[in-house]
């Protein structure tokens, strides 16, 4: 799997603050239903590709509606109504290759899938958080933004947010 076009369609979704943090604890820093409808909306349907703390960390597991592949470093874990995989490679063979897949976290595996990667969907937060887990970089010399949103203020919170689409140049 050296070259791009072997790879089925891989996309990364997340959400990610002004200052690249993407969690703590095993957990997201925010709550935005918004962010929460738009990950829905575009993942139902879809093979979602997780690590194991991202799984175990889904207040409903598996996600419905979606193909559940959770990467784990054990060859004895298996989660039920998922696909348990051991590399990044069997994720990838496991997904479809006439549809698009989504990488939804966690930190590790996002850093691997970036290469991987044809697309971005970003919901960029505003504000600096507190955090132990960090998206990689955009590179603009990698990545070119394709689409954004104009900015949203969270009428529970205050949060500013937008929505970004980026794709592999």
């Amino acid at each position: 799997m050296s070259e791009q076009t072997q790879y089925p369609p891989i996309t990364i979704i997340v959400a990610i603050a002004a200052n690249g943090a993407i969690g703590i604890n095993n957990q997201l820093l925010w709550h935005l239903p918004e962010d929460l409808k738009r990950f829905k909306r575009i993942t139902t349907g879809h093979a979602v590709l997780m690590g194991k703390n991202t799984y175990l960390s889904l207040p409903k597991r598996p996600l419905p509606n979606r193909t559940n592949i959770v990467i784990s470093d054990n060859p004895d874990d298996h989660f039920e109504g998922s696909i348990t995989v051991n590399s990044v490679e069997e994720a990838v063979e496991k997904c479809p290759h006439d549809r698009e897949s989504f990488v939804i976290g966690g930190g590790s595996v996002y850093r691997q899938f970036m290469p991987i990667a044809s697309k971005l969907y970003i919901t960029k937060i505003h504000q600096d958080f507190k955090a132990d887990t960090f998206f990689p970089e955009i590179s603009e010399n990698q990545w070119k933004c394709i689409e954004e949103s104009k900015v949203y203020t969270d009428e529970n919170n205050s949060l500013k947010y937008s929505f970004l689409t980026y794709q592999k140049r």
